[in-house]
């Protein structure tokens, strides 16, 4: 082509040569200049655009890599050539800036401090959450008719009646592993009768209400999250706001109430499965007949233990609901946030159902119901 993008070399005195760029300098008529322009060897002081009669971004980029490899100074040319020439080496990054040294040591506590930021973040917002809850109660009891009875209903099934079957199976089992464990231990003093203590306290004061809590924050927990989560994500709660009705009123209440009311019920039913199931194993193992069972539970056992499981199971039950539902809040975006907060819900209930747990145990011990 006659216009077609070509050069010259011109020599100086000093052995280094003048490149005069001519013709178009365009991705279509470049051709074979690419390869010449890498061939020169000899070095370079100027690159001449004077005879230059078009440029477009490729050709730009030409002349500025030969420019940058010869440390040769351009000149001539049209203003729009120059101005895409600068344009192209504003962008050229070509030197990798190198990252700062980080050691192990403080990689670590970066990683503890922006863990506990979130930690501390999270349980204010929470405790934000729980007020709302607070005061959507209260202007619940103030307004009885805007009360959704139906959803309660509905929760009581969801939380109670479709959890029996596991809270049962699990709660038997467990009973019959204390038993078994208890007798093997205390075989060994020829104290096997001293199991029935074991199997009663241990029932009805921790872990009756505590798995029983546990198996709750997996099933409805994680369900609670995940319900109010997909309405975020399908915007059925910015609807509900839009149309007058608060989410915390519609949503979150009936499932505190649903939890709180069934959480008791639930642990008394764990409790009575797991001693039936560590009085089978009794029977079994130990020679011990059920009716001695049952009178030698009845004397060992105080009735403190039963109201100190009675104690905690709203208060887990409370817990539960509001770390689900206060997850679900949190969704935004897209579908992976709503397993995200899921698994989360489900952390943070047994975190705090296990915390509390424990300040219970210390609470109740300090006032004399060991």
């Amino acid at each position: 082509m006659a216009n077609s993008a070509d050069f010259v070399q011109d020599a100086l005195a000093d052995g280094r040569q003048i490149i005069r760029l001519s013709g178009n300098f365009a991705i279509a008529t470049i051709g074979e200049v690419d390869a010449r322009l890498r061939d020169i060897n000899s070095p370079v002081a100027e690159i001449d655009l004077s005879g230059v009669d078009h440029m477009d971004t490729v050709g730009a980029w030409l002349v500025h890599r030969t420019a940058k490899e010869h440390s040769a100074e351009i000149t001539g040319g049209a203003d729009d050539a120059g101005r895409l020439i600068d344009a192209i080496s504003g962008v050229d990054q070509t030197d990798v800036v190198p990252k700062p040294h980080i050691s192990s040591l403080n990689r670590l506590l970066a990683e503890i401090g922006s863990g506990v930021i979130v930690g501390i973040t999270t349980l204010l917002q929470f405790l934000g959450f729980v007020g709302q809850v607070v005061k959507a109660s209260f202007i619940l009891v103030m307004n009885p008719s805007r009360f959704r009875w139906h959803a309660v209903v509905q929760h009581f099934d969801m939380v109670g009646v479709r959890a029996l079957g596991i809270v049962g199976l699990m709660s038997f089992l467990i009973g019959i592993v204390i038993a078994q464990q208890g007798a093997v231990q205390l075989r060994q003093f020829g104290a096997e009768v001293f199991t029935i203590n074991l199997i009663g306290r241990l029932t009805l004061r921790e872990l009756g209400i505590l798995m029983t809590a546990i198996m709750v924050a997996g099933r409805s927990g994680s369900a609670f999250a995940a319900q109010i989560g997909t309405m975020n994500i399908t915007e059925e709660i910015d609807a509900m706001r839009t149309i007058g009705v608060v989410p915390a009123e519609a949503l979150v209440v009936p499932r505190v109430i649903a939890a709180v009311i069934m959480m008791p019920l639930l642990g008394i039913y764990a409790s009575l499965m797991s001693i039936i199931g560590g009085g089978i194993l009794c029977w079994i193992v130990l020679d011990i007949p059920p009716a001695t069972f049952v009178q030698r539970l009845r004397e060992v056992t105080p009735m403190t233990d039963f109201w100190i499981g009675m104690i905690k199971a709203p208060v887990f039950g409370a817990i539960i609901a509001m770390a689900g539902c206060f997850q679900g809040m949190q969704v935004k975006g897209n579908a992976e946030q709503v397993g995200l907060k899921t698994t989360a819900a489900v952390v943070q209930a047994i975190f705090l159902v296990i915390v509390l747990d424990a300040f219970f145990a210390v609470f109740f011990s300090e006032i004399g119901w060991d």
